[in-house]
Order: structure tokens, then sequence, then C-alpha cells
């Protein structure tokens, strides 16, 4: 199997400078993009492809069910890096439908070390029961608590010293959050952007992938 992964890498190589000479060249003198991706790790959502993005416009961190835990070193690492070194100017916090680190912290079974992981969005789950309870079944309670999931990852990102930092100075960057059907391939809006000088109390979209 690796030789076949390398096979395609070679095939992929070949392919992009025989239709684009200086791709490499150019992707190998500067790294300019304007976003930074937090998502899921599921291989299902690729942050450059369900974007539509080529490869050196997305900075991308990914972990199980896109949890943006304040003591994460490498999330803040790489948020640091995106906003002092890359100069992004969108952040975007990404979950998706159907995601099984949600799923699993729904779930009264062990999952080894992601029952720690996966603590936040337990406690999601206890603050908005009454929310999730009004949904027609569980796995529409899940895609609302992936979307529940987002916004708090979102005013996370928010109030992180790195973007109160950011906007001290000025910078005019925002926070974002989407969410991705597994089912219809469209990222939906989840309306809880924040940017400088305001915390919206924002709450995520009432639809639900069907």
């Amino acid at each position: 199997m690796l030789n076949d992964l390398l096979d395609r890498n070679r095939d992929w190589s070949t392919s992009r400078q025989a239709q684009d000479p200086g791709y490499f060249a150019r992707l190998a003198a500067l790294q300019a993009p304007e976003f930074f991706w937090i998502g899921c790790s599921d291989s299902r959502v690729p942050a450059n492809v369900v974007a539509g993005l080529k490869p050196g416009e997305v900075f991308v961190h990914r972990n199980v069910a896109n949890v943006v835990h304040s003591s994460d070193m490498n999330l803040l690492s790489a948020l640091e890096f995106a906003v002092e070194a890359l100069h992004v100017r969108e952040i975007i916090v990404c979950g998706h439908y159907g995601c099984g680190g949600v799923r699993a912290a729904t779930e009264d079974l062990p999952h080894g070390l992601a029952d720690h992981w996966l603590e936040p969005i337990r406690r999601l789950a206890r603050a908005y029961a009454v929310d999730l309870g009004r949904e027609r079944d569980i796995e529409a309670r899940r895609d609302r608590l992936a979307e529940f999931n987002v916004v708090e990852g979102v005013r996370r990102v928010a109030e992180t010293p790195i973007l109160q930092r950011a906007w001290a100075r000025g910078s005019r960057i925002r926070v974002h959050g989407l969410i991705y059907g597994l089912k219809d391939g469209l990222l939906r809006d989840l309306d809880c952007t924040i940017g400088p000088g305001h915390f919206q109390d924002a709450q995520p979209s009432r639809e639900v992938a069907t």
C-alpha cells in the first residue's frame, strides 16, 4: 500500500508540473494563506478539498471532533503562527454532520483517551439538554450538538490571548463557524462570526441535515 501511495504521489507531481511548470517553485517560495482552518480529523472532510481551495491557500489544524481546548498547545501554537507569522485574515472552526467524535461523546461506552478529549462536548450536551431534546431522533440531536460544538469553538478561539492581542493592535481577523454535510458536500454558515471589538451571543442555525 505504501508503494501505491508513492506511485500516486509521483503521478500527481508529474501531472502538476506538466500543467504548470512553476507550480512547486511558487509554493516553495512563499506560504501566504488567507484562512486558518480548525477542523475534524475525519478523512472525509479535508479542508482545502471541501472549501475548493488550492494548496497554499489554507493553513490547517485538525483534531477529533474539532474541539477547541484552551490547554491544547498544538492548536494554540498553530493559531499563534497563523495569526502572528502568516497574518491570516479569516479563522474557520468547521465541524460536520455525522461526526464520529460527537457520537462517541453521547454514547455510554468506553472510548479510551478519546473520552477525556471529548469531555467538552459532553458538557455542551448537558448544558443544551432542553434544546437537544426537541430534535426528532438521536441522529438529529447529535447533528445539533455538532453545531453547538462549532459555536463553542468559535467563542473559545475568540477568547484566547492570541486573538485578544491581535484585535487590540487593530487586526481585522474574524472567526467563523461552519458545518459540513457529508450527505450533500455543502458547507453551512452557523452565523456565529466574531470579529474585533465584539463577542456575539449567537446561536447556531436550527437547520439540521435530514
